[in-house]
């Protein structure tokens, strides 16, 4: 498959759990208030800003993008898909905001070098890449000196067993081989030691910070976990999809029943870690 006909692929998917998304917004919410917050800290945005957003998904943290920036502020959000781009606007305009626009792009290639923005977030987007650095360095050519970027992507799978342990029963089902869980373009790809650093000081970035946050994934039961993910989780989804209804079903079953060693007395907890990264374009 070309790289082209990978784009497609990829764009389609994503437009596939759109829905998924937007159905679980409030889900996700809860789930990355606090991660959210600390990455538009350390994005230092400050009201009439001018922001992008990168991967903005259904337009969760644009909305918190859009209340900082303020009437005076403009936030750009792009995403590869349109589908889900569609959703986030829709979101947007009926929250009353009108400075936030939409733009469908591979955040590997933004076309908006020069654009002069004052800051950018990417807010679990940047792992998806196929080259991660392609896209840190096309978010560089798109803001101004000395503009802050933040983004959060997953950890390393020890720090993720409800990711780990869901991607190793599905990829059983679907009859495929284990895989490296840093390989590029995966949700565990830049939870590498060391690797997230190293490829925005290559990008040109400077004050380079990247710490662990804590993310875990509360809710009542079990199932509402893997609703979501069956609903939204495009890699999941694309790995099972081949199967037979019946199979994919049998999947998810079995997901489900491992998934469930988390569940307490006071509802479902999944263990997640993120890495929460900020830095800076140099001032010249």
């Amino acid at each position: 498959m070309n790289a082209s006909a990978d784009l497609h692929a990829t764009t389609v998917a994503w437009d596939d759990a759109a829905r998924g998304w937007d159905q679980h917004s409030a889900l996700i919410r809860d789930w990355l208030r606090e991660a959210t917050a600390a990455m538009l800290d350390a994005a230092a945005i400050a009201p009439g800003a001018k922001v992008l957003d990168v991967a903005a998904g259904a337009g969760d943290q644009t909305l918190d993008l859009a209340q900082c920036v303020g009437a005076q502020g403009q936030v750009l959000a792009t995403d590869i898909s349109p589908g889900i781009l569609e959703r986030a606007a829709q979101k947007l305009s009926a929250a009353g905001w009108r400075n936030v626009r939409t733009l469908t792009a591979d955040a590997q290639a933004l076309g908006l070098a020069g654009a002069n923005f004052d800051a950018a977030v990417c807010r679990l987007g940047l792992m998806f890449c196929a080259s991660p650095l392609l896209a840190l360095q096309s978010i560089r050519l798109a803001l101004a000196p000395g503009a802050r970027f933040s983004g959060l992507v997953f950890a390393g799978p020890e720090a993720n067993p409800c990711i780990t342990i869901t991607m190793q029963t599905a990829l059983r089902h679907a009859g495929a081989a284990a895989r490296n869980p840093f390989e590029p373009g995966s949700l565990l790809s830049l939870g590498r030691p060391g690797l997230l650093p190293a490829l925005l000081h290559d990008a040109g970035f400077e004050r380079v910070q990247v710490r662990p946050l804590p993310a875990p994934f509360a809710t009542s039961r079990c199932e509402d976990y893997v609703a979501f993910v069956r609903s939204a989780g495009s890699p999941i989804r694309e790995l099972l999809k081949p199967l037979d209804a019946r199979a994919r079903d049998r999947a998810w079953a079995e997901i489900t029943q491992r998934l469930d060693m988390f569940s307490t007395p006071g509802g479902w907890s999944g263990p997640n870690e993120l890495l929460l990264f900020a830095a800076s374009k140099p001032e010249t």
